[in-house]
């Protein structure tokens, strides 16, 4: 990929990048923004850089009209400049530093078009809407024009709650203590708070048109936001049940958010236990029920979700994918931000050369760059099919423009268990079915891991099943698709119900199979097709 060369305050930073999109929305994603407030349309003149080397594209009608003669010494607009190659680009006026940012290039779906046929609320000219993936690591929010369901603004960042645990449960247990369970819903209502200022004041839209929320989460996520039912979960007898995780004063939350008076706010209701809302989201956007069957879809995260729909039946499960996807685990783990080796390749000498996020820093691994390591590793015989070093060393240093990051046991051991929990949930779900394998005729990944996952180096270690290319599909962030489809269409709306209707849930918990699925699971190979 070719090199853009930023000079920031005096220090120079080389990011590789991938053409076809404006400086502005590519340095959104990383470390080094710049000020705007005009939906990148060039009409507020605030990202200005200086262009010293390379090709921007043509100048544009707002550059002329902005920036007049300083074009001449090399002055562009970040949101009208298109870099093609190498570039050097001076930042101008940079951005304050922010816990927000804008999500990497690809993370939402191909999603399926629904008409833009929900009814607006009332009382609001041209009302926005804001859809809500409260994920266990990340939040995800987008405001979209309700008329059009065109997205107006995408902003990413990490849900504060993880300083009370990495996973669900160790979170779901601080919260027995009512004085940290309003904590963690304060955290949680405050951070969709700033996540949407920061996404109004930086494009320029007015939070008083706000008439419409959505928001989508696993289980505990919503019930913990809600402040309410989040002992359940604790508790198996209530996992096969729809957990209540509306919230009591709409109101409240509407004024802290500064968003319209009487905004209709909705989280959408959880189909069981641990099967969030966020799964059903992603049946509206990739379409599962309405495509040929069998077909599976993984939702990849910390409480990793799975669904399987035979053309009858939608069978549903969750399974513990721990932070190996999302939050990273072990000395070299992180999530997939600014700075992570998100894709390791081997040369033909056996050399890993790293591909890193949004940064000129390797500053640890997420996790599909850790599938990628650990796939070649495999190849090349150092690791062995259990997980150890076959030559007995304590851990792997992989060299990172510059920087060396040691993967150790504990981060193949995070790996392991995590996709032996969700190769476990596929084989049952399979199972309960009456389905082999080999019978899928589409498998779906999702998530933020999916967005990055190479799907030769996923079936060589078995966290997908062993299928041809063609029915493999990486879908990026279903859940926010499938939110920003319920916030605008009612025929979405319909579609999740009757996904809902037809949902069998199956609790992993409680089926003997599972265990030994899941040791069988653990191991570094391919998922057996006819199993």
């Amino acid at each position: 990929m070719p090199v853009l060369t930023l000079i920031v305050a005096g220090e120079r930073h080389a990011l590789a990048y991938e053409p076809g999109r404006s400086l502005r929305d590519f340095l959104d994603a990383t470390d080094y923004r710049v000020r705007s407030a005009c939906l990148g349309l060039g009409a507020c003149g605030l990202c200005r850089v200086r262009l010293l080397a390379g090709d921007g594209g043509p100048v544009t009608a707002a550059e002329r009209l902005q920036l007049g003669d300083g074009i001449a010494d090399g002055l562009r607009l970040a949101c009208q400049c298109l870099p093609t190659g190498d570039a050097t680009v001076e930042l101008l006026q940079p951005a304050a530093s922010s816990a927000w940012r804008s999500p990497p290039p690809g993370l939402l779906p191909a999603a399926v078009p629904w008409p833009a046929d929900r009814a607006p609320p009332a009382g609001t000219a041209h009302p926005l809407g804001v859809a809500v993936d409260l994920g266990t690591s990340h939040l995800t929010l987008a405001i979209c024009d309700l008329a059009t369901g065109r997205p107006l603004a995408l902003r990413f960042g990490r849900n504060p709650q993880g300083r009370h645990g990495a996973d669900v449960v160790t979170r779901l247990l601080a919260a027995e203590d009512p004085a940290l369970a309003r904590e963690l819903a304060a955290e949680a209502r405050a951070a969709i708070g700033a996540a949407l200022a920061d996404a109004a004041r930086r494009e320029g839209l007015d939070s008083g048109r706000i008439g419409r929320v959505v928001v989508v989460g696993n289980t505990a996520m919503l019930a913990l936001l809600a402040g309410r039912n989040h002992g359940l979960l604790l508790q198996p007898a209530h996992w096969g049940e729809t957990i209540d995780c509306a919230p009591v004063d709409a109101a409240a939350w509407a004024r802290d958010w500064g968003i319209a008076t009487g905004a209709e706010i909705e989280a959408v209701a959880p189909l069981a236990g641990f099967v969030g809302s966020d799964l059903l989201a992603g049946f509206a956007a990739c379409g599962l029920t309405a495509g040929e069957a069998p077909a599976l879809l993984v939702d990849f995260g910390t409480n990793s979700e799975i669904a399987l729909w035979t053309g009858a039946a939608l069978w549903v499960t969750a399974a513990a994918g721990g932070p190996a996807f999302e939050a990273g685990a072990g000395r070299c783990g992180m999530p997939a931000e600014a700075g992570a080796v998100h894709r390791v390749v081997f040369d033909a000498t056996g050399r890993p050369h790293s591909g890193i996020l949004g940064g000129d820093r390797a500053q640890g691994i997420c996790g599909s760059g850790l599938v990628d390591l650990v796939a070649g590793l495999r190849r090349q015989g150092v690791l062995t099919a259990t997980g150890r070093f076959a030559d007995g060393r304590a851990s792997y240093a992989l060299p990172a423009d510059g920087q060396v990051l040691e993967l150790g046991w504990r981060d193949v051991d995070a790996l392991q268990r995590a996709k032996g929990a969700i190769g476990a949930g596929i084989a049952v779900l399979c199972a309960q079915a009456g389905i082999a394998l080999g019978d899928l005729r589409r498998v779906v990944a999702a998530g933020m891991f999916g967005r990055y996952l190479d799907v030769a180096n996923a079936r060589a270690i078995g966290l997908l099943p062993d299928l041809p290319d063609e029915r493999i599909e990486l879908a990026g962030n279903t859940a926010l698709a499938g939110a920003m489809a319920l916030l605008c269409s009612a025929a979405a709306g319909g579609a999740v119900s009757r996904a809902r209707a037809a949902a069998r849930f199956v609790n992993l918990a409680r089926l003997p199979e599972f265990d030994a699925a899941f040791l069988e699971h653990l191991y570094l190979q391919p998922m057996a097709p006819e199993r």
